[in-house]
């Protein structure tokens, strides 16, 4: 793991940003996992930047999407669809029929889950993936209890998560109670992982994820043991740390090597 501490979300944003744009530029027919949630709105107007100044083109690149609700067509203004539409897809010039988010009405949930592993195993594997973090540690919707071996499935909401994600509805009631998720073993067979954390309310997560032990209460904690993962974090998100002042020092030198500008 390489921890990227930013005194900003903003900064955090704009050079998780950068080294998306430099993968694409480098190989415009990038396979993309995506994410959902107010954490990657910012980067995701990061990118569509890059476009609008033409340094970089999405014609080529394909996406897949972490997960969605049950219940709710892509027409839903929380669906996850809605949100990739409204959020990034709009902004930049990937081509829709390219971008693949798990269906939240199928008739047979089960073989839409197995269909959606197959899709990506087609393309190649997911080459960077977007995830945010819960305040649980939970990656996806993979809540605490989730295997780390864990499929694409029909997976249960905890009440943390159904609270933490009721701001976005009327009330809580309307919150669904399950969705379809990337497991954390789908997740783990991604090239690259770029995980964004912003906020006092996700230090814990961060600190159990990054410094505690591997295991399902913590299911974020699984990318331990990826080799090519980036955590981009401002100091809120950091502040349980123990060991912050060297994740910086280390990361500032990974950074040139890859050279980003920050």
């Amino acid at each position: 793991m390489e921890i990227v501490i930013c005194k900003t979300k903003e900064e955090a944003s704009r050079i998780a940003a950068s080294i998306i744009t430099a993968a694409v530029k480098a190989n415009p027919e990038t396979v993309l996992g995506l994410a959902t949630g107010s954490t990657p709105v910012t980067m995701y107007d990061e990118m569509a930047k890059a476009v609008a100044a033409g340094e970089v083109s999405y014609k080529k690149v394909r996406s897949w999407n972490l997960d969605e609700y049950v219940g709710l067509p892509g027409t839903h203004d929380q669906s996850y669809r809605y949100f990739m539409n409204e959020n990034l897809f709009k902004k930049i010039d990937i081509d829709l029929a390219n971008t693949h988010v798990l269906n939240g009405l199928a008739e047979d949930p089960v073989a839409e889950c197995a269909a959606y592993e197959k899709q990506i195993k087609d393309a190649g594997g997911i080459d960077i993936q977007v995830l945010g973090i819960g305040s649980d540690g939970h990656i996806a919707f993979n809540e605490p209890g989730t295997s780390l071996a864990s499929r694409t499935g029909v997976v249960y909401l905890t009440p943390q998560t159904i609270k933490d994600n009721a701001r976005f509805f009327k009330s809580a009631d309307e919150v669904p109670t399950r969705a379809l998720s990337m497991g954390v073993g789908s997740i783990c067979e991604a090239k690259k992982i770029i995980l964004l954390a912003f906020g006092a309310n996700k230090a814990d997560a961060v600190a159990a994820a990054v410094e505690g032990g591997v295991s399902q209460y913590c299911t974020a904690s699984a990318l331990q043991c990826h080799n090519d993962v980036w955590f981009f974090c401002d100091e809120e998100a950091a502040a349980k740390l123990k060991l912050k002042d060297y994740y910086s020092w280390r990361s500032s030198i990974k950074l040139q090597k890859v050279q980003v500008n920050d």
